[in-house]
């Protein structure tokens, strides 16, 4: 089954935080799902590593090699369709990249890894 990660789920899942949900590290761990990772996620982290409000060991470029790529975490571009649904997305969740992430999991029919239930307000499957 193929899942996308919320951003703070993939941080968790790296640092293997106490605060990540059972049912994701099950999720994770079944070497048969697809665990995809928005570029919205990479792109809300470089912002607050730039603006030093998130610390990452390394780059950018070195964090998606070691820590994405090398966690066999496939990144979700953003395509049209996310976008097409994004417009017609409830304005219930203001945060915009978790907006993206909620576009993308109802355009590409998966559940979501995240522990954000605002993602409930939305046609998506959320998994914690």
């Amino acid at each position: 089954m193929r899942y996308l990660l919320d951003t703070h789920a993939l941080l968790w899942l790296i640092d293997d935080s106490t605060l990540l949900g059972t049912a994701v590290k099950e999720v994770y761990l079944d070497e048969d799902n697809i665990i995809f990772l928005s570029m919205a996620s990479i792109w809300e982290i470089a912002i607050k590593k730039s603006g030093k409000k998130l610390q990452i060991p390394g780059s950018l470029s070195e964090f998606v090699t070691n820590h994405v790529r090398g966690n066999k975490i496939d990144l979700m571009p953003i395509e049209l369709n996310h976008l097409y649904q994004l417009e017609n997305l409830m304005f219930n969740h203001k945060d915009p990249f978790d907006r993206l992430i909620i576009s993308q999991a109802i355009a590409e029919n998966i559940p979501v890894l995240s522990k954000d239930k605002a993602f409930d307000d939305y046609p998506v499957e959320r998994v914690w």
